[in-house]
């Protein structure tokens, strides 16, 4: 028996939407980047991206445990000396609620061009619309191998 390997003209792409209200950011951002990897399919491939769409909605309400809302910060430099902004999670969330799991998110996934391609698939907004209605999203919670925390699977 020989061991077959997907090619890229046959991976299929599903849409999928969850809702970030309530949830614990990191432990969102694990299942969403291992639904962009596609590792919950049984085709997976190191080396291609066989990864789905994701749509997350009401990401100004995301979570975090214990006191790690105040004491989060995020660091960018600008490249001259001094450069450098810690701007509180508090602060980014309000002014800037996409970039806050875009983040999560983007440190979880390949750190080449393969990861770029997968983050292209990820669609954020800070509110419960999206303008991905026509592509017909299946909830997260409906994958098999995908277990949100917070969610009830029977």
């Amino acid at each position: 028996m020989k061991t077959h390997s997907v090619r890229a003209t046959e991976i299929e792409r599903s849409w999928y939407v969850v809702d970030a209200s309530g949830r614990v950011l990191g432990r969102l951002a694990t299942e969403v980047a291992r639904v962009l990897k596609g590792k919950h399919k049984p085709t997976y491939s190191t080396h291609l991206d066989t990864g789905d769409y994701v749509v997350v909605v009401n990401a100004s309400e995301i979570a975090l445990t214990g006191r790690k809302a105040d004491q989060k910060e995020y660091f960018t430099h600008s490249g001259y000396m001094g450069g450098e902004r810690f701007t509180p999670f508090k602060t980014m969330l309000k002014r800037h609620p996409e970039r806050v799991i875009r983040l999560a998110v983007k440190g979880m996934l390949p750190k080449n061009r393969l990861g770029r391609r997968m983050m292209k698939k990820l669609k954020i907004y800070g509110g419960p619309e999206h303008p991905h209605a026509p592509q017909d999203p299946a909830p997260l919670e409906d994958v098999p191998g995908v277990n949100l925390p917070g969610t009830t699977r029977s």
